[in-house]
C-alpha cells in the first residue's frame, strides 16, 4: 500500500525521517529510516538518503512493505523476569544463552523464550530480532531491557544514543591493575587480520569505557565494575585487551592459557533507563551468578594462604 504526503512550510527543513513522524503516527523514525535504505521511500520518484532534509511542497511516497511472516519458534523456557509493564521487560540473561536467532542458532535462543512469554514484541529490529533494544555476548550473563511496542523502542535507543542509559558490568582480568580506575577512549572496529573479532582501530566507531578496580589477586588477577558510555560490539572485551588486562576466560581476546571457565568472566550486573511511558527513571540489579561467584571465591581463598 502507498502512502502519499506533501510537505509543508512548517515541515520544510527537517530531515526525512522526523518530517514524516511528524505527518502520521503509525510509523516509527527508526522504520522510515528503513524505508528509505530499502528504497521504499521516495521523495519527488528520487530515492534519498537518510540524511535528506526536506523541502516546501516536495512530493514524498511510502510504499510499505508487507510484513514478513515471523519464523520463530517459541519455546517455554527458563527466563528469569527482573522486571515487566506494558511497555518494558528487563530479563537476567544466563550465561551461554544466544539473544536472538542466528545461523547456527535457530532455537533455545533469549527471543525463543520472549516469543512464548509475551506475544507483544516490538518489530522495528526485524523479525528475527522483536523486542531486541541491545544485545551482550552469547557468554556475558547480566541485565537487558525488551521493548514490548515500537514507541517504548524507540525512545530506549534514543536513550542509547544519548547515552544516558546506566550499564555496569563485573568483569575479572588478566594481571595487576595498579591505579584504582581508568577510562579507556579507543575507537572499535573489524579487525582487519581476522574478521572474526573486534579491535581497536584507527577508523573504528566511537568508544568508551570506564573502570573501576573493585579487589585483586595478587599480581595474576583484578576484579573491575566497568561502566559502558557507549556500546560497540564486545568493547569490554576489546578494551580491556588492548590495555594489557584481557578477560578472564575469554577464548577470543583472552590469552591463550586463560582458565577455561566455558567463556569470559563478564557480567552486565546494573540496568538503569528512563520508563518510555511514565518519564520515571528505573534502575535494576542482578547479583553475579554462582559460577562466577565460586571463582571468585576460590581465588580469595588461594591467595590469602
Amino acid at each position: 500500500m502507498t502512502e502519499n504526503f506533501i510537505v509543508q512550510a512548517d515541515t520544510a527543513g527537517n530531515r526525512i525521517d522526523k518530517a514524516i513522524a511528524s505527518m502520521q503516527e503509525k510509523w516509527s523514525r527508526t522504520q522510515i529510516q528503513n524505508f528509505v535504505e530499502e528504497g521504499h521511500l521516495l521523495v519527488n520518484g528520487e530515492k534519498v538518503k537518510k540524511t535528506y532534509k526536506v523541502k516546501e511542497h516536495d512530493h514524498i511516497s511510502v510504499d510499505e512493505p508487507e510484513a514478513e511472516p515471523l519464523e520463530i519458534i517459541a519455546e517455554d523456557l527458563a527466563l528469569e523476569i527482573v522486571y515487566e509493564d506494558e511497555d518494558v521487560l528487563v530479563v537476567n540473561k544466563p550465561k551461554g544463552m544466544v539473544v536472538h536467532p542466528a545461523p547456527g542458532h535457530a532455537t533455545g535462543t533469549l527471543v525463543n523464550g520472549l516469543m512464548h512469554h509475551c506475544n507483544d514484541l516490538s518489530g522495528i529490529n526485524g523479525v528475527m530480532r522483536p523486542g531486541i533494544v541491545h544485545r551482550i555476548d552469547k557468554d556475558t550473563s547480566g541485565l537487558l531491557m525488551v521493548a514490548k511496542n515500537d514507541m517504548a523502542h524507540e525512545k530506549l535507543v534514543q536513550q542509547l544514543v544519548d547515552k544516558t542509559v546506566t550499564r555496569r558490568y563485573t568483569a575479572l582480568v588478566h594481571g595487576h591493575i595498579p591505579h584504582d580506575k581508568g577510562t579507556i577512549d579507543a575507537p572499535i572496529g573489524r579487525d582487519q587480520k581476522n574478521r572474526q573479532r573486534q579491535a581497536v582501530v584507527d577508523n573504528g566507531k566511537h568508544a568508551v569505557t570506564h573502570f573501576q578496580v573493585t579487589g585483586r589477586f595478587g599480581v595474576d588477577y583484578t576484579v573491575i565494575e566497568c561502566r559502558l558510555e557507549t556500546g560497540r560490539t564486545h568493547q569490554i572485551r576489546v578494551h580491556m585487551n588492548y590495555i594489557g588486562y584481557p578477560l578472564v576466560g575469554d577464548p577470543k581476546y583472552g590469552p591463550k592459557k586463560t582458565m577455561d571457565i566455558g567463556g569470559q568472566a563478564l557480567h552486565a550486573g546494573v540496568l538503569g533507563f528512563v520508563h518510555p511511558r511514565t518519564n520515571e527513571y528505573l534502575e535494576f540489579s542482578a547479583p553475579i551468578p554462582a559460577d562466577f561467584e565460586a571463582l571468585l571465591a576460590r581465588l580469595g581463598s588461594e591467595y590469602e594462604n
